[in-house]
């Protein structure tokens, strides 16, 4: 078979040939082994998001001086406490703040910031420098890591159609599903069922089908297995009718079915306000707040919040003063939000923005993000960080 018309004929989505080889041991794990497993969920705001209008610093008096019309106002702000409160539309985050299951971290960046939106979202899926590129994605090399905890293949799954840089190693990757039966039926057609079960050491050897049927007879038995056992657990907590909000419900059936998934990633987009800031961004935090909310209390109910620790990130932030147009501009630092039933140190971790030093009209970073990722690491999966990061940095005291 010619290998255009194989691709051609499975026309499978993206997300069953990301699937790798590590992820067939799963057939043999029960979910009754996994209680006490620890679960990290990554989220993506893309595009940008604006920190100071999310996690707003009502009390500093500069940031209405640089923000005549899109400031938030100080009597919609939702006091947090002297200095900073939330967004209006974050307003489903309040009751997960007062119960100790959030922490806000300010000012984290990096050194020497990029202000293009695919570097600098490379850097943070890779755990660069700003002038080092690489091919491996932080999560990517934590599954290539040689650990005491990565003995049995470990996994991560992006709740989405394609794979993003971070869940991508040397030697392991990723999975990409947006909709666990869809890939089932998807390798339960005639012709992929015929082509598994017919393969061959000679299709095997060859470089680009061998590689391929691999996949497939991987995907094929794997498939079975996510499918049957996220269909395992039913959801019944109300979720909002948005898609980033079906995207955490499927994390959520899969951490309740006992899906052996030690990393989750999914991403909301719409966040570079150029224009009109206020409406755009209200949308979206509204959609992410919402979504969390109903995530955070549904694992809650399940006894599966202690288990779990969601991290919100976004490649960085917008500059400190608006633009013309009542937005804001591709900026540097920005915060960074945690979630969980285990914070060692709820609440807002450190101080607000400095506004009165900035670096030529933007904020000074004041924590790496790889220290974020090294506290996640160390504390959390339980690895040495500096196997992935390629030094060690500081962990944090936030889990």
């Amino acid at each position: 078979m010619k290998r255009r018309d194989f691709l051609k004929n499975t026309a499978l989505a993206s997300g069953a040939f990301l699937l790798p080889s590590f992820l067939k041991p799963f057939e043999a794990v029960a979910s009754d082994e996994l209680t006490g497993y620890k679960n990290l969920v990554v989220v993506q705001l893309s595009g940008g998001n604006d920190g100071l209008n999310t996690i707003v610093p009502f009390g500093n008096d500069i940031y209405y001086q640089k923000r005549p019309t899109i400031g938030i106002k100080q009597a919609d702000v939702i006091k947090l406490n002297d200095m900073q409160g939330l967004n209006p539309n974050l307003a489903a985050l309040k009751d997960l703040y007062d119960q100790g299951w959030m922490s806000i971290v300010n000012s984290v960046g990096y050194p020497n910031p990029d202000r293009s939106h695919f570097r600098s979202m490379d850097i943070w899926q890779t755990g660069s420098d700003a002038n080092q590129f690489l091919t491996t994605g932080w999560i990517g090399r934590y599954l290539d890591s040689n650990c005491s905890t990565c003995k049995d293949p470990y996994t991560a799954v992006e709740v989405d159609d394609t794979l993003s840089l971070a869940m991508k190693g040397a030697k392991m990757k990723g999975i990409a599903v947006e909709d666990p039966a869809r890939l089932y039926r998807s390798t339960r057609e005639p012709f992929f069922k015929q082509l598994v079960h017919e393969h061959n050491e000679a299709h095997l050897n060859e470089d680009n089908l061998g590689y391929l049927y691999k996949t497939m007879i991987e995907t094929y038995s794997s498939a079975d297995y996510i499918q049957q056992t996220s269909k395992t657990y039913n959801t019944t907590a109300l979720y909002p009718q948005t898609q980033f909000a079906n995207q955490l419900k499927t994390v959520a059936k899969f951490i309740n079915s006992g899906l052996k998934t030690r990393v989750y990633y999914v991403s909301l987009s719409g966040f570079d306000t150029h224009t009109t800031q206020q409406n755009q961004q209200g949308r979206q935090l509204k959609i992410y707040a919402d979504a969390v909310a109903a995530f955070i209390k549904d694992l809650k109910q399940t006894g599966k919040l202690n288990d779990t620790l969601v991290m919100t990130f976004s490649e960085f932030g917008r500059r400190v003063e608006q633009n013309a147009s009542n937005g804001t501009d591709h900026g540097t630092a920005n915060n960074v939000m945690l979630f969980g039933g285990k914070l060692q140190k709820a609440g807002i971790y450190n101080n607000a923005p400095n506004l009165s030093q900035l670096d030529n009209g933007d904020l000074k970073y004041e924590v790496d993000f790889r220290n974020v990722y090294a506290t996640v690491l160390d504390k959390w999966l339980e690895v040495d960080n500096a196997q992935v990061l390629n030094k060690n940095f500081t962990r944090l005291n936030f889990i």
